[in-house]
Order: C-alpha cells, then structure tokens, then sequence
C-alpha cells in the first residue's frame, strides 16, 4: 500500500454555512480561527490585534461583546478587519442583536440562555436580516442544571444533548445557519462529545479543546484532541485555545492541518533533533529560518538535516533541502537532486533568498494559469 492511502482523510459530510465571505463545512477548506483578548470597547487595540492575526493567516475572528461599549465599538472593527467577525455573545439578547446591526457575520450563543422564546425570535430575526451565521457554544463548565441532574456530572451525552437542545430552539424558528461546538478542556471528554455530535446532526462542527493552557501544554492537548478529530474526518473549523496571544494560535492551527495534510500555507520545515554527527548547528539554523520564513505564505518543504544519515533521503521528498557535509562544507538539494555546495557562514541567508525565490516562481506559476482556468 502506498503512503499516500495512509495519509487519506475522509472527512464527515456536512452541511456548508456561510461566515460573511468564508464557507464552513461541506467541501470547503477546514478554517482557523482565534479570538481577540482586548477590551473590544478599545477598537483601536482590537483592530491591531486583529492585523497580527491576520498576518498570521486566521480565516474568521471573534470578539467578546459583553456590554453596549463593546457593541457600538464592533461596527469600526469590523470595518476594519479583513476577515469575517464572530460576535461572541452570553445571556443578553440585546448584545446579539447590537452586533448583528454592527455587521458580525456570526453570533457565538446559546439561544436557551438568552432568555424568553420571543428574545430568541428578536435575535433570529435579526441574524436573518442581516445575513449572520450563529454557532451554538456547548462548554463543558456551563451545562445546564436540568441536564448536569439527569448525568450526574458533564459527560459526553449531556454535552451532546444540550446541543441539540440549542440546535432544536433554533430550528423551530426556521435558522438553519448554523454551527456548533461542545468544548471541554479534558481531552478525552471533548473528543467523545464531539463523535457523539457527528453521528448525531450534519451540521458544520467548530471544533477545540477549551482552556487548553499555556502555549506549550495547550499545545499538545490541543494536537492529541484535535489531532484525533480531524484525522477521524470530524472537525470543519478549528481554534486552539491557549493562554498566549492569538496569533500564536492561528500559527499552532495551521501547523495541525500541515501536519495531517488538511491544509497547506508556507513552509514545512523538516529538520532532524541533531546529534553528536551533526555538522552545523541544527537547532539554531532551524530557530532562525523559521522566523526569517514567517513571512512566507506559499506552501512548500524545506529539509535541514545535521549530517549524512538521514538527510538525502529526507531531501529527495522536499522542494529544498540541505544536508551537513564534512569541512563545515553542505550538500544543497532542490527538487531532491544534488544542486550546489555551501560554507556555513552563509546557510541562513542563503536558504532564505532561496525560497524565497522558489515561492516567487510558484506564484508566478499560478497566475500565468489564472486565466487559462478562467477561460
């Protein structure tokens, strides 16, 4: 069997929503996304925030809009921002309603914790007229009363049921723009929630694991749960949280999608641990490229390898590839065929102006092709 079957993801079928101009679900591209941590009140900050993240490649943003300051300031942002806004809403009808008027593109609430069936009528009405998606919210933390009485305890089917509980509200006010998410921060919990989910509607899943942590352990909670899901096909929009800023989180997305081959932007660097056969600094080398390559967003391989072991195997898999070679002297790959030698002093800004001319050929490529597909 060839790698390339392992690799094959099927993923769940879905209905496709619309988030302003993004598509969620169906066939379309899993999206990440992140949230601000600015006093959304404070447009100027929250719109700097914003552009870091957008930088960083976030395809839908969301927003907290707890009170009428945040509300009336969402208007300027959105605005401003380059990619569809999620107006993150609890309890107060009057806020969703207020960020709908703003132009959000999507309100983050529960409609059975908004109140009385006529504030949820308001705000459907008000989704619908100005053209917003709405995703239910389902945290482990926040079930209901009703539902943590009958389980005991928040488990897999409570956090199923209250979604479909939401889902059902919404529906009888004839809103099908929806998408859905049943977050827990333990690991095990969300995942089983979250297949229990899949089986159990076909709506569009926003898929994460709550409160994650700090940068590194949110990080590998996130990739175990995450990871699962989207290779098991589930999962249509993806947002790590971690206590770090956001952008951090549109990077550590991204890098979960290039992982299981899901999603492709910039470069995918595949560098070995190093060792005592090294013959540059690996990890230093690495360090630096990555963050000299940020800025690239054109998909493409990479491969740094300390020594001759491993390194032209790895390099004939990879557009560019450089493998350690003896009298600090290194071996250049491009396409995977032996191309030039190297000095050390120079591998960094060598291998950067050299993939960066690779991701200028790449592009050019594919707008010489634009209008031949256009005709």
């Amino acid at each position: 069997m060839s790698i390339r079957a392992y690799r094959d993801i099927h993923r769940r079928k879905s209905r496709q929503i619309r988030v302003g101009n993004v598509l969620v679900g169906g066939d379309a591209p899993i999206t990440v996304q992140t949230m601000t941590n600015t006093l959304t009140a404070d447009a100027k900050a929250t719109i700097e925030q914003i552009r870091r993240c957008e930088a960083a490649g976030v395809d839908i943003i969301r927003v907290s809009c707890p009170d009428p300051e945040s509300t009336a300031a969402l208007k300027q942002i959105v605005r401003a921002a380059n990619v569809p806004v999620v107006a993150d809403i609890h309890f107060h009808y009057k806020r969703a309603i207020e960020a709908a008027e703003a132009g959000a593109a999507c309100l983050r609430i529960n409609p059975g914790n908004i109140g009385s069936a006529e504030r949820v009528r308001e705000v459907v009405k008000a989704a619908k007229d100005h053209g917003c998606s709405m995703r239910i919210g389902v945290n482990a933390g926040s079930l209901e009363r009703d539902l943590l009485e009958k389980y005991g305890e928040p488990c897999p089917e409570a956090m199923v049921e209250s979604a479909l509980d939401h889902i059902r509200i919404l529906e009888d006010n004839d809103f099908r723009e929806i998408k859905i998410s049943v977050k827990a921060s333990d690991v095990f919990l969300a995942v089983a929630a979250y297949q229990g989910l899949a089986e159990a509607c076909d709506y569009p899943l926003h898929i994460g694991i709550t409160e994650a942590g700090g940068l590194r352990t949110g990080t590998v909670k996130s990739a175990i749960g995450l990871g699962s899901l989207l290779w098991a096909g589930i999962g249509d929009t993806v947002r790590v949280s971690l206590s770090a800023e956001p952008e951090e989180e549109v990077k550590v997305g991204f890098e979960l999608l290039k992982a299981l081959g899901l999603r492709h932007r910039g470069v995918n660097v595949i560098s070995c641990p190093s060792c005592a056969r090294q013959n540059f600094d690996v990890i230093r080398t690495v360090e630096v490229l990555e963050q000299r390559l940020a800025h690239i967003t054109t998909p493409m391989t990479l491969s740094v390898i300390g020594c001759v072991v491993n390194g032209p195997g790895e390099a004939r898999e990879t557009d560019i590839g450089l493998t350690g070679g003896g009298n600090d002297t290194h071996q250049v790959y491009v396409a995977g065929l032996p191309h030039h030698r190297l000095k050390d002093e120079s591998i960094v800004d060598h291998l950067v102006k050299m993939v960066e001319a690779k991701a200028a050929e790449i592009e050019a490529a594919k707008r010489a092709e634009a209008p031949e597909a256009a005709a």
